[in-house]
């Protein structure tokens, strides 16, 4: 996919009008910041978010010692709006990118010494980057590496402005360009699976071309991987909060909206009301999830507002293993043959002093998302042993599971029609999330996005042009 700088209308410093006011309803990496954007253009902000923290479903929390992510969550490169969020709230350090592309793939149906395969790019240009890596991948067949070359050349050539890909599924367009299932299993969906939550019979074919398009045929670094080495909470709630306080928002936890209304009292005015208090805005970003939305959303501010109940989700696992010892020498891995997907090593980042913690990455996790505790340790326990031989002789410390079931919105068939842009029928009512009509998956990447496309357009309404000091983020051409 080519990428442009984003178009931008004027600029100016110039002070915002007196009194313009903005309300922020949620304090996930959305409408984090669609807060701060809002607030860099001077219009003053309230940013209400029912937890007790910031950061939606990126979060940290303790257990005993340890500081533990509910999940793992990695960016790419291309991931241009995420990046300059971490720059906003002064965390890029802490959540560096690869140099350059390189994923262990451990392939347990080979013969042990033969089971590592590699995912790694060269410093060529578009398509050539990859070239070497197919060539040698040995976990596809000779004749399967070929037809993944022209496969991503035909995924290359597609119109990604055509609304017809959205009702195609992703897996069907892989067989018709003779995809096999193995190469379904051991590349297409190894990535897919994890950056859109679904497999690829299950995913609409606009998202998945957007995905792989955007990320590996678009520029040569554009799926270099980055991760916190710190915990997410570290991120997202603690120093997006002191990014907040200094863009002098005031922000409020544990405050649940009950409902939000046009002010009768004040053409084009807003009333947003919480628990003892009653909030007067200009404008209102709803940055909160899709089903909360529509709880939330006054009558007419959609022609079909029970479209957003038609968004499904889908769940993610992680399960939390703690060992008396260091079993894993790299950051993380991707797994075939085997339920685990993706292994990452979070014993720095947690703050353990002793052994090592390994986090698994389940997505797509509905059949083991309501499992007792005991039965993913008699399932997941034997699988990292075949994994990792260095786990056989190990003592298990810890182990437990975090569950996020409504983890992301499903992306099928479909669902691009379901999803709203920013704007809303009733001025001065916006609309953030990742489920929003980004063109990205749910991902962070498309959080912050969404957050850009809500201040952009509550800017608009406000007759309150970009800022100069406001970023510019790449978007999809």
């Amino acid at each position: 996919m080519s990428h442009g700088t984003r178009t931008e209308g004027p600029r100016t410093d110039d002070p915002v009008p007196a009194g313009r006011h903005a309300v922020v309803v949620g304090g996930g990496l959305a409408g984090v910041t669609a807060a701060l954007a809002l607030a860099d253009a001077g219009v003053g902000v309230t940013l209400l978010e029912g937890r007790p923290r910031l950061g939606g479903l990126a979060f940290s929390f303790r257990r005993g010692d340890l500081t533990v992510d509910n999940g793992q969550h990695v960016y790419l490169r291309c991931c241009t709006a995420y990046r300059w969020f971490l720059d906003r709230i002064g965390g890029a350090a802490l959540a560096p990118l690869q140099d350059r592309l390189d994923v262990p793939v451990v392939d347990l149906e080979r013969p042990e010494g033969r089971r590592l395969g590699r995912l790694r790019r060269d410093a060529l240009p578009v398509p050539l980057h990859l070239g070497r890596s197919l060539a040698t991948y040995p976990h596809l067949p000779l004749a399967d590496r070929a037809a993944v070359g022209r496969a991503a050349l035909a995924l290359k050539g597609l119109d990604l402005t055509d609304p017809a890909l959205d009702d195609q599924d992703f897996g069907s367009w892989l067989a018709a360009h003779g995809q096999s299932a193995r190469a379904v299993e051991a590349l297409w969906d190894l990535v897919g699976v994890a950056t859109l939550n679904a497999v690829a019979g299950e995913t609409s074919l606009a998202l998945a071309a957007m995905v792989f398009r955007t990320g590996l045929l678009s520029d040569p670094s554009a799926a270099d991987i980055g991760w916190a080495r710190v915990p997410l909470g570290d991120l997202h709630d603690r120093l997006a909060r002191e990014a907040l306080d200094a863009a002098g928002v005031r922000t409020e936890v544990r405050t649940r909206v009950t409902s939000v209304s046009a002010d009768a009292d004040a053409d084009g005015a807003w009333v947003v009301r919480i628990p003892g208090e009653t909030v007067r805005a200009d404008a209102v970003v709803l940055a909160v999830p899709h089903r909360e939305a529509y709880d939330l959303l006054p009558e007419g501010a959609l022609d079909d507002p029970g479209r957003l109940l038609g968004i499904g989700t889908a769940p993610i696992l992680n399960v939390h293993v703690v060992y008396d010892r260091r079993v894993l020498a790299r950051p993380f891995f991707a797994a075939l043959g085997t339920p685990v997907q993706w292994v990452f090593d979070r014993t720095d980042a947690s703050g353990l002093k002793h052994g090592q913690y390994l986090a698994l990455s389940q997505s797509v996790a509905h059949a083991d998302i309501d499992e007792p505790v005991a039965a993913l340790r008699e399932r997941y326990l034997p699988e990292l042993e075949r994994l990792l031989p260095r786990t056989r002789d190990a003592r298990v410390e810890d182990f437990f599971v975090t569950r996020e079931r409504t983890a992301t919105f499903a992306p099928a068939p479909g669902v691009g029609r379901l999803r709203p842009g920013a704007r809303t029928k009733a001025p001065g009512l916006y609309l953030a999330g990742a489920w929003t009509a980004t063109g990205w998956p749910a991902t962070m990447e498309g959080a912050v996005r969404s957050g850009v496309g809500a201040a952009d357009a509550a800017l608009d309404a406000l007759g309150r042009p970009r800022p100069r000091h406001l970023f510019a983020i790449e978007e999809a051409a």
